[in-house]
């Protein structure tokens, strides 16, 4: 190959070429495959001996091999280039084509890479893959083991090929990122479901523990005080006492088991002063708050308060101390919520004791009312030196 035309200057290669491309986008929509199969085609009907297929990261500032022909298909997603690196890069960075005749290590955008084995081939032309809607999309290049002298037509008809190319792989990129926001939306849907079994779970543990036992006992005590109605009328103002005392035990509880779907005093207080009167009402430890007001969507205010509630049990249940802080603010787009004590503290890595759902299944639970929201949960603790939980979420 000197001064000839590649091989598209034969009108049914160039039909092949044409076919097998649409073929390939038809067959196939992931990205990998799709520009393992081009780079095998363009090679077929061109006559060249190599071609590499670099496609732009979703960052825009990289190229990574996403196809090329054997044996260098081996390398397919280990090769990185940022723009403006190699002649690759120069040719991304500027859109413009590019042709190395010989001498490939004298032209200063040249970078040797030694897997791509370089140096075994002569001749290259490398083209940019542009798509009318998607933009830049990454860069076409062929290699010939023998010194060839691309001429204009060579460049144009890559360029047609790589503009062509650029179109499916702007569509596999699409379908790439919605399959994995399919995933995303899945492991979320999966997550919320998980929740929501647990929140089910506790509170028909709630009922069945506090509810339902105290209706059994009322039974027991207003048929008791039935059958002594005319015969003990001292023994059955008792039980009538005591049925009274268990009513007033009943609505807490049933209080208590709605409030476990959605706080009231949420809606009476909003969430600082909601947080500032949970405070109050842990009357085992002297909790001192810090919290400022913060515009928050409903279900962000929940998880941030079932967080502050869950914390501050534990620090009853674990920490053996009387002193605790809760914090709430919001710094730019974000906000963060602190519960803090200096006791017992516990090593994050260890598991939990067998039954203790403190640090176990109470940690998990903060955890995930916090990814639920788009944030995150961090704990930091080691024995002796206290416990600080920390949720952060987005403030919108």
């Amino acid at each position: 190959m000197t001064g000839r035309d590649l091989g598209f200057a034969d009108p049914e290669r160039e039909r092949a070429l044409l076919i097998g491309i649409i073929e390939a986008i038809s067959a196939d929509p992931e990205l990998d495959p799709l520009a393992s199969h081009v780079a095998s085609l363009v090679t077929d009907a061109t006559g060249t001996d190599l071609c590499y297929v670099y496609v732009l990261d979703d960052s825009g500032r990289s190229l990574t091999l996403a196809g090329a022909t054997p044996p260098l298909d081996q390398e397919v997603g280990q090769i990185g280039l940022p723009l403006g690196t190699g002649v690759s890069g120069w040719v991304a960075s500027h859109q413009l084509p590019a042709v190395i005749t010989d001498q490939k290590e004298a032209d200063p955008r040249y970078r040797h890479l030694p897997q791509l084995r370089g140096r075994d081939f002569t001749s290259m032309a490398s083209v940019p893959m542009i798509s009318h809607p998607g933009g830049l999309v990454g860069v076409l290049n062929v290699h010939t083991r023998d010194r060839h002298e691309f001429t204009e037509r060579d460049l144009q008809l890559l360029t047609s090929i790589g503009s062509l190319i650029a179109g499916a792989i702007h569509q596999a990129r699409l379908h790439r990122r919605l399959a994995a926001r399919e995933r995303a939306s899945e492991q979320f849907a999966e997550q919320v479901i998980a929740a929501e079994e647990a929140e089910r779970r506790r509170l028909a543990s709630d009922i069945h523990d506090g509810i339902t036992q105290a209706l059994i006992s009322l039974s027991f005590h207003l048929d008791a005080a039935a059958s002594a109605l005319t015969e003990a009328p001292d023994f059955t103002a008792e039980q009538l006492v005591r049925a009274r005392t268990l009513t007033r035990l009943m609505l807490d509880e049933a209080r208590a088991a709605i409030n476990g779907l959605r706080p009231p005093v949420l809606d009476d207080l909003g969430l600082a002063d909601a947080l500032a009167s949970l405070a109050r009402s842990i009357g085992a430890v002297e909790v001192t708050v810090d919290v400022e007001d913060c515009q928050l969507p409903e279900h962000v205010e929940i998880a941030l308060y079932r967080i502050a509630q869950e914390a501050l049990q534990n620090v009853v249940k674990h920490a053996n101390t009387g002193q605790a802080t809760l914090e709430l603010h919001q710094t730019g787009t974000q906000v963060w919520l602190r519960v803090s004590d200096s006791g017992a503290g516990f090593d994050p890595a260890s598991p939990p004791p067998p039954g203790d759902s403190g640090t176990g299944y109470g940690m998990s639970s903060m955890a995930e009312r916090a990814e639920l929201v788009g944030g995150r949960l961090e704990v930091l603790s080691s024995p002796e030196r206290g416990t600080t939980v920390i949720a952060k979420v987005p403030s919108g």
